[in-house]
């Protein structure tokens, strides 16, 4: 298996995914993805059923991963998957349940890991993945990531106390939950690093490409990324959607054919794209619903074909914090896919997005088989919306959920109710609702439960330093903490 950036004319595709693994963000700014789509059959996908029954979600991951990762021998491969998902670290031996809510809607829990949230379910992968990878090549690792929520508090649990590996995270100053402040803050390690930046969560992610951008530094200070730009996290995602369809399909007749649909909470397009390979690779996935909140760019793309990215000032502040994001960094995965590889299409579409401007595809043919080829719907939630649908749903199901996984349930009702899809929806959770206490009482008039793991968040002393938004000044920062 090799990889190629999308933003790569010549369709070079001589990466190894242990060399992308460490890279990140490609050289010339674009994302890596393989350079075709393994694809499975439904025996494939029999025995998949019967290795998750049998022996568990880390044979799964193997099973999955072996398909995308031929530099790793196989036995070492099967020892990472079983590191990282253990039922101690995930609470419960499945590592991800699927909950049965009724004939028409399943929820996929993803968040019962070491923070609370989905991110979990990649973030300590890559960390078993890292630690093999630089032990291997007797190196070291400084991770320069940006978070809107919950990718920073992941990362840093997934990492720290790792011999070889910094972390350097970037999150914007006073828009997280309390709760997600101070469970990345209050980490104590001389390793770990936390900058608060003056701006909205694009910025950061801006600082993330712009220093990445600089070659030399980025050799000079071995930078590595664990964003969803990085092919590893993303391709852990890939997993749990194998797994969710599994569960949903579960004794089904003709079950290896039985489509399921997924609705999912998303800002940066990382947790989606996920689905999209899958569904390229052949799992029977009918749709995959994008729910936004109201920055809802990517709804708009969905629905008229013109990606138009907001201004900081346009980035709503919303009670699903996690998906106040205007320029979605995966997108460029599915569009360069969406667009037939043509990689200088790619560089041009996107290389003017760091301006503030945008693209349409409303008059391209391609962008018809967004979801006639692609399955792809999409919707969006407001505050109001998440409020009445976290009430509803503890009301009638019993299950209660956290405002992003909200999100996601109320466009996949509205897919529903409207007869868009006939399949059954996945909706994916995203995180417990304790890292949103507000929105919680708001909902339902109650806190929600703290897990006892957690209760020492409330006296922990923070760790972070407040910056302005300056990529230079976030160097400066990483060569002070380096030597």
């Amino acid at each position: 298996m090799r990889y190629l950036s999308t933003r790569d004319a010549s369709g070079d595709a001589s990466q190894q995914f242990c060399d992308i693994l460490i890279g990140g963000l490609a050289p010339d700014g674009g994302l890596y993805l393989p350079q075709s789509y393994p694809q499975v059959d439904a025996a494939t996908l029999a025995d998949w059923r019967r290795i998750l029954n049998e022996e568990g979600y880390p044979a799964l991951a193997h099973a999955v991963l072996t398909l995308f990762i031929d530099d790793i021998p196989s036995d070492d491969l099967r020892g990472i998957c079983e590191r990282a998902y253990t039922a101690e670290k995930f609470m419960t031996e499945e590592i991800v349940p699927v909950t049965h809510l009724d004939d028409r809607l399943f929820i996929g829990h993803l968040s019962n890991g070491p923070t609370a949230a989905f991110k979990d379910m990649a973030m300590q992968l890559l960390g078993e993945l890292f630690e093999y990878e630089l032990t291997r090549r007797d190196s070291s690792l400084a991770i320069l990531g940006a978070t809107s929520g919950d990718t920073g508090s992941s990362a840093i649990f997934a990492m720290k106390g790792r011999e070889r590996i910094h972390v350097f995270m970037l999150s914007p100053s006073g828009r997280m939950t309390p709760f997600q402040q101070a469970q990345m803050f209050s980490v104590d390690d001389p390793k770990v690093v936390n900058m608060a930046v003056q701006g909205v969560f694009d910025d950061c992610q801006d600082i993330v490409k712009h220093v990445a951008s600089d070659l030399d530094f980025k050799e000079l200070h071995r930078l590595g990324a664990v964003n969803s730009i990085n092919w590893a996290r993303l391709l852990a995602q890939v997993v749990y959607y194998v797994a969710c369809w599994l569960r949903a399909t579960e004794g089904q007749p003709d079950a290896e054919t039985q489509k399921v649909s997924f609705s999912v909470p998303t800002g940066n397009f990382g947790d989606v794209c996920a689905g999209h390979v899958a569904r390229c690779m052949g799992v029977p996935i009918e749709a995959l619903v994008v729910a936004t909140n109201e920055n809802d760019v990517l709804d708009e793309f969905f629905r008229t074909g013109v990606y138009r990215v907001r201004t900081n000032s346009e980035t709503q502040e919303t009670s699903s914090p996690s998906m106040d994001i205007s320029k979605a960094s995966n997108f460029e995965r599915f569009v360069f896919d969406l667009l037939g590889r043509d990689g200088a299409r790619i560089a041009e579409l996107f290389g003017g997005l760091g301006t503030g401007e945008g693209f349409d595809l409303s008059d391209d043919p391609a962008f018809g088989k967004a979801r006639s080829e692609y399955g792809f719907l999409s919707g969006a939630s407001t505050h109001a919306d998440r409020i009445a649908t976290i009430a509803a749903v503890e009301k009638k199901y019993g299950v209660l959920v956290d405002p992003h996984t909200a999100d996601a349930l109320k466009v996949a009702f509205d897919v529903l109710d409207a007869g868009e899809v006939s399949s059954p929806i996945v909706v994916l959770e995203t995180a417990l609702p304790v890292k949103f206490a507000q929105t919680i009482v708001e909902a339902v008039g109650r806190e929600p439960e703290v897990p006892e793991a957690f209760a020492y968040l409330a006296d922990a002393e923070r760790h972070v330093m407040q910056i302005p938004n300056d990529a230079e000044i976030v160097k400066k920062v990483i060569v002070e903490t380096l030597t």
